[in-house]
């Protein structure tokens, strides 16, 4: 159900503007009604007249005819330009309020939706909303003061002419009414498929390099036709509705009107019950009242596809985040950095199983711990509770004795630094990149930083040092490059706590000694996660956890869990 108040509440900021635009269109509408009536008055009153000195007030009418028209046209760019500029202000509004939505929103949200519609949704949808906020008020101000002015005109010069007319009117909308619903029908179909075609392009175009190593450019182009072949019919349906909507009374009501009022009009001249400058005006009018109508009818079409995705936007602006500051949250300040896990225990799905549970650990301040087992165990899922990525279910963590479900989220990721293993960068420069760890810091602090990863050195052999442009995603730097940046990146951040999540699986032997040394210096003094298949990587961990089925299984030293001979060392015998 639309709301109303909050629909309305948009226009406000330019309710002034908005007003402005209102009273031009009521102009450019009254105005275009009063030129036929000074038309009547030269071709009848005057001309009827026979007065020989009637030259001057022709010429007196005429130049008022021109002013006429000179304050239309003004009236005309003053409301179409401003109009369109007070709609593309409230798209601005909307598109920034469901932009900066999306960024409060818990990664479960992006768990289960497509980007694609995502992106629908912030780019068509609103532009298609805006142009209805605007077009929407103005056309029916305009065409509903030509329609019923010229009706009131029409009825006072000869209403039983204009009774004919009314009639043809019926005729035309029992007609056009079957198709309009078709087409409506059409355009909210053509939507849903074109949400499908953006999400499909989207997603073969981030994984690009998939398609092409596996060679299935074939298979995307025939999933791409078949969705466009889709898209195709719909348009294709969309435009014979058109057609049978818009033609016919372009075509046939609009001349078949203008023709009855001529016929009838000529019948009513020969037997002396209408004058001919009555028929002139009649046709005049006319015209104004049936123009209007398939404008009117494309507005109607226009204002349900607006309100339509209005209730899109409504609707996605009204999910709640499954991860909320509480009213009470304080920002955390982390003296030591220790982490504690207190019977937690965590699901994805409310009704679903628990991934994990039963987790109680303490991981002192400085401490580095390895957790490990075999893929899809939760261990990431166990590390992306720490952020707050997700709320636990059960349980609790705290950072120094404090609940991170009692402060802020913005300052609990502030204190954390997580290095994935897919890498990803952003458009633009190698400085951009890394200031995105502290977007107020310094060049020399950028360098620092980039020194510590040991990245100084490869970036000062690129074009243009730091300020060279890397591509999206960085496509022009190799796994090791682009690894050491964002490594870089956590350096300049310089949180107290670090999780590491697969961080050199996908890097060769070189690159990881490398990233290996920057990830050494970059935990001294941090309590810090690391998540690795590789055993060779973690053997020099404080401690390593090792997870089955959601629990922790063991834990200990490298050394203790060799000895122990349980699954740790049964996954490092066969890793050797």
């Amino acid at each position: 159900m639309l709301k109303w108040k909050n629909f309305l509440s948009y226009y406000r900021p330019y309710k002034g503007l908005f007003i402005a635009v209102l009273i031009s269109s009521v102009f450019v509408a009254a105005l275009a009604l009063i030129l036929p009536i000074m038309v009547r008055y030269i071709t009848g009153t005057l001309l009827e007249s026979g007065d020989e000195n009637i030259l001057g007030e022709i010429i007196r009418i005429g130049a008022a005819m021109l002013a006429i028209v000179c304050a239309q046209t003004f009236f005309g760019i003053f409301y179409d330009y401003k109009g369109h500029d007070v709609g593309a202000k409230m798209e601005r509004d909307m598109r920034k309020e469901l932009f900066e939505h999306y960024q409060k929103m818990s990664l479960s949200f992006y768990d289960n939706e497509k980007i694609g519609h995502l992106m629908s949704r912030l780019s068509n949808d609103l532009h298609d909303l805006a142009e209805m906020l605007h077009h929407t008020p103005e056309n029916i101000v305009m065409y509903g003061t030509q329609f019923l002015g010229s009706l009131i005109i029409l009825f006072i010069i000869n209403w039983q002419l204009t009774l004919i007319i009314c009639i043809l009117l019926a005729v035309m909308i029992i007609y056009a009414i079957p198709f309009y619903h078709k087409m409506n029908r059409g355009f909210k179909e053509n939507r849903a498929i074109i949400g499908e075609v953006n999400n499909l392009v989207q997603e073969n175009l981030s994984g690009i390099r998939v398609v092409k190593s596996f060679a299935a450019e074939a298979s995307e182009g025939a999933k791409f036709n078949q969705e466009n072949e889709r898209y195709y019919r719909s348009r294709r349906d969309i435009y014979k509705y058109e057609s049978f909507f818009y033609q016919p009374i372009e075509f046939f009501f609009q001349p078949l009107i203008t023709i009855t009022i001529v016929i009838v009009g000529s019948i009513w001249i020969y037997t002396g019950s209408l004058a001919i400058t009555d028929l002139l005006i009649f046709v005049m009018y006319a015209n104004y009242l049936t123009a209007p109508i398939p404008s009117l009818a494309f507005m109607i079409n226009q204002a349900q596809t607006g309100l339509i995705n209005y209730s899109r936007f409504r609707e996605m602006m009204e999910i709640v985040p499954d991860v909320q500051d509480d009213e009470d949250a304080k920002p955390l300040i982390v003296s030591d950095g220790e982490v504690s896990f207190n019977e937690m225990a965590f699901r994805y799905q409310n009704d679903g199983e628990n991934v994990l549970r039963h987790i109680n650990l303490n991981i002192a301040a400085g401490e580095t711990v390895a957790i490990v087992g075999r893929s899809g165990i939760g261990k990431t899922t166990l590390c992306s509770l720490i952020p707050r990525f997700y709320d636990v279910n059960e349980g609790h963590i705290t950072i120094d004795g404090t609940d991170i479900r009692r402060v802020t989220q913005d300052s609990l990721r502030k204190q954390i630094g997580i290095v994935r293993q897919e890498t990803f960068l952003f458009a633009g420069t190698v400085i951009e990149n890394i200031l995105y760890g502290k977007p107020d810091a310094s060049e020399e602090e950028v360098i620092e930083a980039a020194r510590n990863a040991n990245a100084h050195d490869f970036i000062m052999n690129l074009p243009d040092g730091y300020y060279t442009d890397i591509g999206q995603r960085g496509v022009r730097l190799s796994g090791g490059q682009q690894q050491r940046i964002s490594i870089a990146r956590v350096f300049l951040k310089n949180p107290p706590i670090l999780i590491f999540d697969e961080a050199m699986s996908a890097l060769d032997y070189e690159n990881e000694q490398i990233v290996m040394e920057s990830l050494q210096e970059l935990t001294k003094g941090r309590t810090t996660f690391i998540i690795a298949h590789r055993l060779s990587t973690i053997s020099k961990a404080d401690r390593i956890l090792v997870m089955e089925d959601g629990c922790i299984v063991e834990e200990g030293t490298h050394e203790a869990l060799c000895k122990a001979n349980g699954e740790y060392a049964k996954l490092y015998q066969l890793q050797a």
